[in-house]
C-alpha cells in the first residue's frame, strides 16, 4: 500500500512539474491539444473539433436555398468516385451546374446540413472580406503597408509589406506551415488563446511582394489588419457582407482564440456545409453579383483568381489554381480535403468535404485526389 502511495505521489509531482515546464516554456497551449485532439485518437486538427473550442456566432437572414435542376440526382457515382470516397471519408459531394444542384449525396452519418470544419477555406472568405473592405473604403487598396494597421511591422524589410502581400501568401515571415508537429508556429496558433500574441512575433526575414510561399500566418495577419481598419470583428463582418447578402440556408460558427481575445482563427475553422460554401465560389464564377447586387468588385476577383507570380502559378489571392486537360479551375482548399472548386467556362461547381485527402501531405501543392474529384464529376455530367 505504501508502494503505491509512493508511486501515486511520484506520477502526480512529475505531472505538476511538466505543467510548470509548459508554463514557464510558454508551450501551455500544448495542454489544450492534448485534451482535444490527441487524447480523442486525431494526431491532427479534425472536422468537428470545433465543438471543442470557443466560436463567434454567424447568422444567416433570408435564405436562399439551392434549386435542384432538372437533372437531380439522375446519375450515380462512378465506381472510382465510390472508391476514393470510401477510402478517403468523403462526407459530402456536390456538382452543382448552372446554378442548380446536379447532384449531392452525404456519407458517414453527415448529412446536407451537417457543420464541419472548413480548414484553409477560411482564407477564401478572409481575401473576399480585404476586397469587400476596399470596396467599401476602410482600405485603400491592395498595396496599403500593414504597418498603418499593425505597427510591430514598421521596421526594416517589414515596412514593406502590403495588405496584398498577405493575401497573396508573400508576406517574407518566417511562418512554418507544419500541421503534424506539435511544438511548430502552425500548432501553436491553433491551440493559443491569443492569436495576436502568435502572430506580431513573427519576423520578415525575406523581401516582401517578391514571392509565394504559403503560410497560414499570412492570413491571420490580414484578419487583424481588416479588423483594425473597419473596426469590426471578422466574423460580424462576414456576416453582414456574406453570409446573409449570399442567402445561406443555415448558421454558422467561426473559431476563436478564446472568449477574452475574441479573434477568428482567420487561417481556417469556419463551420458549414458544402451547399452553404459552394456560394462564395459563385459569386466568384458571376464576376461579384448576387441576384443583381454587385456584392463585391469585379476586377478584385479577376486579380484574385489570377496568378500573382508567374513561378508560382497555383495561387493568386487567396485561392488556388490548377488545370485539368483543357479546363482551368479556381478553388478553396482546405486541410483534408475540403474543396469548391469552380469551371467558369462550364458554369460546374465541385463541392467535397471528408476526413481525408489520401496519400501525400501536399500544403503547397496539390494532392492526386483533387483531378480525381474533377475528373469523375465530368463522367457523371457526361
Amino acid at each position: 500500500m505504501k508502494f503505491l502511495k509512493k508511486l501515486f505521489l511520484a506520477i502526480l509531482s512529475i505531472f505538476i512539474i511538466l505543467i510548470a515546464v509548459l508554463y514557464i516554456t510558454d508551450t501551455d497551449y500544448l495542454i489544450k491539444a492534448v485534451r482535444t485532439i490527441y487524447l480523442k485518437g486525431h494526431t491532427t486538427a479534425y472536422l468537428e473539433d470545433y465543438k471543442h473550442f470557443d466560436n463567434a456566432f454567424v447568422g444567416n437572414g433570408n435564405s436562399q436555398p439551392w434549386p435542384n435542376h432538372s437533372d437531380y440526382n439522375k446519375v450515380k457515382e462512378t465506381e472510382a468516385l465510390n472508391n476514393i470516397n470510401k477510402t478517403n471519408g468523403t462526407v459530402a459531394y456536390v456538382i452543382i451546374k448552372n446554378d442548380s444542384i446536379w447532384f449531392e449525396n452525404y456519407y458517414d452519418g453527415f448529412g446536407e446540413s451537417s457543420q464541419t470544419n472548413s480548414f484553409s477555406m477560411a482564407k477564401s472568405y478572409v481575401s473576399a472580406l480585404l476586397g469587400k473592405a476596399i470596396m467599401d473604403g476602410y482600405i485603400k487598396n491592395l498595396d496599403q503597408p500593414v504597418c498603418e494597421f499593425i505597427p510591430e511591422y514598421c521596421d526594416g524589410k517589414a515596412a514593406k509589406m502590403t495588405v496584398g502581400d498577405l493575401s497573396s501568401m508573400a508576406s517574407g515571415t518566417n511562418w512554418d506551415e507544419r500541421y503534424y508537429s506539435p511544438l511548430s508556429i502552425t500548432t501553436r496558433a491553433y491551440f493559443d488563446d491569443d492569436l495576436t500574441k502568435v502572430v506580431t512575433g513573427l519576423k520578415v526575414v525575406k523581401e516582401p511582394g517578391t514571392a509565394y510561399k504559403y503560410a497560414s500566418g499570412d492570413t491571420q495577419m490580414l484578419a487583424i489588419a481588416i479588423e483594425r481598419a473597419t473596426g469590426k470583428k471578422l466574423y460580424n463582418y462576414l456576416e453582414e457582407s456574406f453570409w446573409k447578402p449570399l442567402g445561406s440556408e443555415n448558421e454558422t460558427l467561426w473559431q476563436v482564440d478564446s472568449e477574452d481575445h475574441d479573434l477568428v482563427k482567420a487561417y481556417c475553422c469556419i463551420a458549414s456545409n458544402a451547399k452553404d460554401f459552394a456560394r462564395l465560389g459563385k459569386l466568384y464564377k458571376d464576376h461579384g453579383k448576387w441576384n443583381g447586387k454587385q456584392l463585391l468588385d469585379s476586377a478584385f476577383i479577376a486579380k484574385s483568381i489570377t496568378p500573382r507570380f508567374a513561378e508560382s502559378p497555383e495561387y493568386g489571392y487567396g485561392w488556388w489554381l490548377k488545370s485539368v486537360g483543357d479546363k482551368n479551375f479556381f478553388m478553396m482548399r482546405g486541410h483534408l480535403g475540403q474543396y469548391v472548386i469552380v469551371e467558369p467556362e462550364d458554369n460546374v461547381i465541385i463541392v467535397r468535404l471528408g476526413h481525408s485527402k489520401g496519400d501525400g501531405d501536399a500544403i503547397a501543392t496539390f494532392t492526386d485526389d483533387i483531378s480525381t474529384y474533377i475528373e469523375e464529376a465530368y463522367k457523371m455530367l457526361e
